[in-house]
């Protein structure tokens, strides 16, 4: 349905306190849609931290984000409220989190907050008022395939800025209700609308770590709550500590727990070598940490579980694709074909360093989101 055939429809915008999802209020507002504001408060900061390490900037969804959010909404006139998801968020998201690092994985929590949180949740929470639509900050675009009937994910027209490798798993319902008013603009361009519009929001840094670990120390969080998540499950050994070997099993070292690595990882290994080593695979049953040089890190394809196609009901045959890894990797051509256990496997052109287990595989082809899944660890 184009814009103009929406306008005055009532729209749910997540605003997290952010200049993106700020700027995309002013602006659905400015089209004359009926905005409604909604800030979910998912995590507790305090949980866990001495006071003196809860201040400082840079992180998202804290009680500073939604008072931002709070006068944005005063300022362009937006009905606004506040939602507490926290219990759903640990339970979608940052249990998983730790259970995939216990499992020898590397997490996106990134992907799982936006197809379990801001679409799955908030889209039920805006049937209460009565709204159609989700809109959001992120960086890509959406589209209805008049042919084929199905809502395509597009990459965001400025490439540098592009969140659509977090955004595979939404559904065709989610995506039908989907709106992402930054898709065609630049961080340069949300900016200088925020400011037109006289936002205190127009210069904020961006958030750089996951919300719920704003100091990075990701062991130090599975390590306090994974312990908390798990307690009187008799799942305390699995943060035994443990060998580290290379390729061949000679032991090298030791280790205090396979949370504390992940494939490609090479500083904190602790172990004295001629040349530079690598995490080149974790094994939780037996709590070993395999290491190697960077050749070994290559890898000329991986298996990618629990598939979500978007622009195709489903992967019949192999088909040429780009393949990307990581959201800060560079896409990969590659091949990828269907198996018979529902998985794919994906053969890249020219091997790949660090296929991590636990991150999305997405597929591209130009600026279409095929599809994604994630990356198994066999």
């Amino acid at each position: 349905m184009s814009e103009s055939a929406m306008a005055g429809a009532r729209i749910a915008v997540a605003m997290s306190g952010g200049v993106d999802s700020s700027t995309a209020a002013v602006i659905l507002k400015e089209r004359n849609y009926d905005v409604v504001g909604f800030s979910m408060q998912l995590w507790d900061q305090r949980r866990g931290r001495p006071i003196e390490a809860i201040a400082g900037a840079g992180r998202c969804c804290s009680i500073d984000d939604i008072y931002d959010a709070r006068g944005v909404a005063a300022r362009a006139g937006i009905p606004f409220y506040v939602v507490n998801f926290q219990e759903e968020f640990e339970r979608n998201v940052v249990k998983p989190f730790i259970e995939d690092y216990l499992n020898g994985l590397t997490p996106s929590p990134c992907v799982l907050c936006n197809s379990h949180m801001k679409f799955d949740h908030l889209i039920r929470l805006a049937g209460n008022v009565r709204a159609t639509i989700v809109a959001t900050g992120h960086y890509a675009r959406v589209t209805r395939d008049e042919r084929s009937g199905r809502y395509n994910l597009l990459r965001a027209c400025y490439p540098d800025k592009d969140q659509s490798y977090f955004l595979f798993e939404l559904t065709q319902d989610q995506l039908s209700r989907a709106m992402f008013p930054l898709g065609e603009l630049s961080k340069a361009e949300v900016r200088e609308i925020a400011r037109r519009y006289g936002l205190e929001v127009a210069d904020k840094a961006e958030s750089q770590e996951i919300c719920f670990v704003p100091d990075g120390d990701y062991a130090g969080f599975i390590e306090r709550f994974g312990r908390d998540m798990r307690e009187g499950e008799g799942n305390g050994s699995r943060f035994r500590s443990g060998e580290v070997v290379d390729s061949s099993g000679h032991v090298l070292g030791t280790h205090g727990g396979v949370h504390r690595y992940t494939v490609g990882q090479r500083r904190g290994l602790g172990i004295a070598h001629h040349r530079p080593l690598y995490v080149i695979g974790l094994n939780p049953e037996t709590a070993r940490v395999v290491v190697g040089e960077r050749e070994e890190l290559a890898r000329h394809d991986c298996r990618v579980v629990r598939l979500n196609w978007v622009s195709i009901p489903i992967l019949k045959e192999p088909l040429r694709v780009h393949a990307k890894i990581r959201s800060r990797h560079a896409e990969a051509p590659a091949l990828i074909a269907p198996l018979q256990d529902g998985s794919v496997k994906v053969s890249f052109d020219e091997p790949q360093f660090a296929v991590t287990p636990g991150q999305a595989c997405v597929f591209y082809q130009g600026d279409d989101v095929l599809g994604g899944g994630w990356i198994a660890r066999n």
